[in-house]
């Protein structure tokens, strides 16, 4: 085909070598060389359970964890670490504005730890509820708020870390707040109705911005759809702060550490 002044010159793909003291090193037209590429097309044919693992741990068969994951579980797991770009601030912000929960996800490794972790509570307490109940929040089943409207109690109410949080900003602490009455939802993927919606954006408001004294523009929050939501029956939404002291989120949640940095420490 002919070209056109607006057409860009025509430059060369072709790959060279350069030789020193006899060591050949080839150069490629994307900036990598023979040992980058052949890493690059190793990382390519392992299979997706071995993906971030280290070589002395992989394994021949796919781990009980891993099996029948979700497409979107299934992409991530399948990404190396050192693909995937952290999610900054105004992102987080971004997302949660436009509601689009679904959006979120966790670093490759964190995903495949979250997982193993989660088989692990299944085996030991029959369900994530049952641990969440009996070792996070201290409360019995059935779950029965002590006040008659919501927010009215604290007993009816707890903050905690998110024990595995999203690939965002080390500034950005994500804290969950586990509550004992329903908050009322509507629709196919549940959303919050327009009462319910106000009614929490105020107690978050009176907590984070005038009791906790954080700026509004670094406290954000929402609540997953129904759908979405990894433990159904217990209600809860999710809070994330901007850079806040370390005091003021030891004091909401009485120094809860999230497990993932549990986990971390015991390995």
């Amino acid at each position: 085909m002919g070209s056109t002044s607006d057409d860009p010159p025509m430059t060369s793909t072709t790959n060279t070598t350069n030789t020193t003291n006899g060591d050949a090193t080839t150069s490629f037209p994307n900036g990598t060389n023979s040992s980058e590429e052949q890493s690059r097309k190793d990382e390519e044919d392992i299979p997706y359970w071995n993906v971030n693992v280290p070589p002395h741990l992989r394994t021949q068969t796919c781990p009980s964890y891993l099996l029948n994951l979700n497409p979107k579980d299934l992409s991530i797991i399948s990404t190396p670490d050192s693909h995937y770009e952290i999610e900054s601030w105004p992102t987080v912000l971004s997302k949660i504005r436009s509601y689009r929960p679904d959006l979120f996800q966790r670093i490759p490794s964190d995903l495949r730890r979250y997982h193993e972790f989660c088989y692990n509570i299944k085996q030991q307490y029959g369900s994530v509820m049952n641990f969440i109940l009996s070792q996070r929040l201290g409360w019995e089943h059935p779950i029965i708020p002590k006040g008659d409207e919501p927010f009215e109690c604290e007993e009816d109410v707890k903050i905690l870390r998110n024990d595995w949080p999203y690939g965002i900003d080390g500034k950005i602490v994500h804290l969950v707040v586990w509550v004992k009455f329903e908050l009322e939802a509507e629709g196919e993927k549940g959303d919050l109705t327009e009462k319910e919606t106000k009614v929490v954006g105020e107690w978050v408001r009176k907590k984070f911005v005038v009791e906790g004294g954080l700026e509004e523009g670094r406290v954000v929050w929402f609540r997953n759809w129904t759908c979405l939501k990894s433990v159904k029956s217990v209600e809860h939404f999710h809070v994330m702060l901007f850079d806040p002291d370390k005091e003021l989120v030891d004091g909401l949640t009485g120094g809860d550490v999230p497990l993932c940095e549990r986990v971390k420490l015991s390995i």
